[in-house]
């Protein structure tokens, strides 16, 4: 069930079967999601296997794809611009979800999208497909729209041009943990205390939080084919984006003082978001631009038809800051650090403000033996370099208030989630394969460092990650001031753990370095 909603289903025996939802009794019929490696794909996907939906996933890359989703989830190869490779992975299909958008793509997202939606809607429609599933943008169509509504609403067109009936959820902002618009807000709030405006951040918009957006994706499954049609979605609460900055910097801490100005154009904006926050620029642009239209529900169909009542914006913040760790230690840093030490194309999505360092190292050696030495960390056995720094550090912490590194730990050899560690508490350990620690140390934010093992026949490839969230600028300030000591303190203590390893195996070789890049220092 949706957050204990009551289940909509369609009557199997009315006299009209016609306009029955298949896709109504979970495992009945077989449903297509596409973008299940994009933000709300990725989010809907869980959700659809939950339920037990007979599923299928269409990705570019379904090796990839394959090692996220259940073993009962069809993985196809399927690309929507190229529309042969549509007709398999729509075959027997009863209900699609089209998640599929350009916009963080080079050259014209417009032109993308259209020729994509008219490929999918095409090969739809030659699959007997009984319906369609996608998220719009609000904003009048009569408007002259910026160019991402634009496309959003040319999209929804296309896809009903194809004669199948189209459930069309038109949303506004959405607010979780990785999603564009919260992490656009999310990173001006934290690195600049003082913003200077243009008046039209005033204008309102009806953010809706995902698992709100979420509910209705499932609920559309529920409700008859003949109901089908667009429904305008939204939060609880009209805002501007610079009350939802401002409901933002009330939960972490923060008072951004928000100072309009008549002299800035979306244009301008665009360039200066791009000095900001680069890691999305491109999105970020487009956002803006929009943040020109009102985009807020003018119909209520939605409230009438699905049993979803969303949240205000402040539960919607407050939700996807406590739910982001979860994600967060979810994720593996070997699958999300591109291995040739190159910035991998993340958007932003996935870490938020989150500043990482991340180290690989491979050494001649079997993963238990390397797991070992990283178990023995701390404690009486030290940090494998710069020790004295790691006592220093702790000395200036005791004296903030903080805990320090005097805490040790309870066994030499051996850890548990939930053990000391001098400053750090164990957080999450897999035997032989990654351990995962939590600072408590009096910090400008949080912070986490992480240890992953891989063998690679007679080698093993070390990772070492050190993530780092700081609150505002004062934790910005922080990270980079320490900067140099991070050098010393991160590449000595991997180098430390190699020779550990190799010790242990009585070899006296030097550990062996990749070709490639070792180290990444990543901000988010």
């Amino acid at each position: 069930m949706i957050r204990g909603l009551k289940v909509i289903s369609s009557d199997t025996t009315s006299p009209n079967q016609s306009t029955a939802n298949p896709a109504a009794i979970p495992g009945t019929s077989l449903i297509l999601l596409t973008g299940a490696s994009g933000y709300i794909g990725g989010r809907l996907l869980p959700s659809l296997e939950n339920q037990g939906y007979r599923l299928r996933c269409m990705a570019r890359h379904p090796d990839i794809l394959k090692q996220k989703v259940r073993p009962s989830t069809e993985v196809v190869a399927g690309d929507v611009l190229d529309r042969t490779s549509l007709d398999n992975a729509l075959h027997g299909v009863d209900v699609a979800y089209y998640m599929v958008h350009s916009m963080s793509s080079t050259g014209s997202f417009e032109e993308t999208d259209r020729q994509a939606a008219k490929n999918f809607s095409q090969a739809a429609k030659a699959a007997d497909v009984k319906g369609i599933i996608y998220v719009g943008g609000l904003g009048r169509d009569e408007e002259e729209l910026s160019a991402h509504l634009r496309s959003r609403h040319e999209v929804g067109d296309i896809l009903r041009q194809s004669g199948l009936p189209v459930c069309e959820f038109r949303a506004s902002a959405v607010i979780g943990s990785g999603s564009a618009s919260f992490e656009l807000v999310r990173a001006l709030v934290e690195r600049l205390p003082i913003m200077l405006t243009p008046k039209w951040v005033k204008g309102k918009a009806q953010p809706i939080a995902i698992d709100d957006l979420l509910d209705y994706l499932m609920e559309a499954l529920r409700i008859p084919i003949s109901s089908y049609r667009i429904y305008e979605v939204g939060g609880a609460d009209k805002v501007s984006y610079a009350d939802m900055m401002r409901a933002y910097g009330r939960q972490r801490g923060l008072m951004p003082l928000i100072i309009p100005v008549p002299v800035l154009t979306p244009w301008l904006s665009a360039l200066w978001l791009g000095l900001i926050t680069p890691l999305y620029a491109r999105i970020g642009r487009a956002i803006i631009e929009s943040i020109v239209h009102v985009t807020v529900v003018r119909d209520n169909a939605a409230l009438t038809t699905f049993p979803v009542r969303p949240m205000g914006v402040d539960e919607a913040i407050h939700r996807a800051l406590a739910r982001e760790e979860r994600h967060f230690s979810e994720t593996r840093w070997s699958d999300a650090i591109s291995s040739s030490g190159k910035l991998p194309s993340w958007g932003g999505v996935r870490f938020g403000t989150r500043i990482v360092d991340s180290r690989t190292l491979t050494v001649v050696a079997p993963s238990d033996v390397v797991f070992r030495c990283i178990e023995r960390v701390g404690g009486d056995h030290g940090w494998y370099a710069c020790d004295w720094l790691w006592r220093l550090r702790g000395y200036i912490d005791l004296l903030q208030g903080g805990v320090g590194m005097g805490r040790g730990r309870p066994s030499s050899l051996t850890l548990r989630v939930g053990d000391t560690v001098d400053s750090f508490r164990v957080e999450a350990i897999e035997p032989n394969r990654r351990l995962r620690l939590k600072s408590e140390m009096n910090l400008p934010g949080r912070a986490w460092l992480e240890f992953e093992v891989t063998e690679e026949g007679t080698s093993t490839k070390i990772r070492q990650t050190a993530i780092f969230d700081p609150v505002g600028l004062k934790g910005q300030l922080y990270w980079y001031s320490l900067y140099v000591p991070h050098e010393f303190v991160f590449e000595g203590m991997l180098g430390g753990i190699a020779q550990a390893a190799l010790r242990e195996m009585g070899d006296a070789a030097m550990p062996q370095m990749p070709s490639e890049q070792t180290a990444t220092t990543y901000r988010s």
